[in-house]
C-alpha cells in the first residue's frame, strides 16, 4: 500500500525529503474514483506516519492533526515529494507533499500533526 519510492534526501536529522511515484495500480486508487482516480487525503496521512516513525520519530506514535489543507488532489502517474520536519521540543511534525511539474514544483497538501510516545 506504499508508493514507489524513487529517492530519499536525510540532509539533518530532524527533516526528509521523500520523492514518490504514484503508481496507478496502487491500492487506494482503487474506487475513489471511478472516472478520475485520486489518492485520498488518509492515504496521504498513512504515508506520513509511516515515514515520520519510520525515518525521523521512532518510538513516537500519533496523537492528533493540528491542521491540515488539502491544496489540489494528487493523480495516478504523478511524481510528488513528501517533506518531513520533526520539532520534538513541540512534539509536532509538519509535512507537504509537492506535485513535481518539471523542475517546479506545486504544494498539493501540507499540515501539522501533533506526536507522543
Amino acid at each position: 500500500m506504499k508508493p514507489h519510492e524513487i529517492e530519499r534526501h536525510q540532509a539533518q536529522p530532524q527533516q526528509v525529503e521523500i520523492v514518490l511515484h504514484l503508481d496507478p495500480s496502487l491500492f487506494w486508487f482503487r474506487g475513489h474514483f471511478a472516472v478520475q482516480p485520486l489518492l485520498p487525503g488518509v492515504a496521504q496521512m498513512d504515508w506520513v506516519m509511516h515515514y515520520a516513525t519510520t525515518l525521523l520519530a521512532p518510538g513516537w506514535r500519533f496523537h492528533s492533526i493540528q491542521n491540515v489543507k488539502f491544496q489540489a488532489p494528487l493523480l495516478p502517474e504523478t511524481t510528488v515529494t513528501l517533506a518531513l520536519n520533526w520539532q520534538e521540543e513541540r512534539q509536532m511534525l509538519s509535512f507537504s507533499y509537492q506535485r513535481h511539474d518539471g523542475d517546479a514544483r506545486h504544494t498539493t497538501s501540507s499540515g501539522k500533526i501533533r506526536l507522543c510516545r
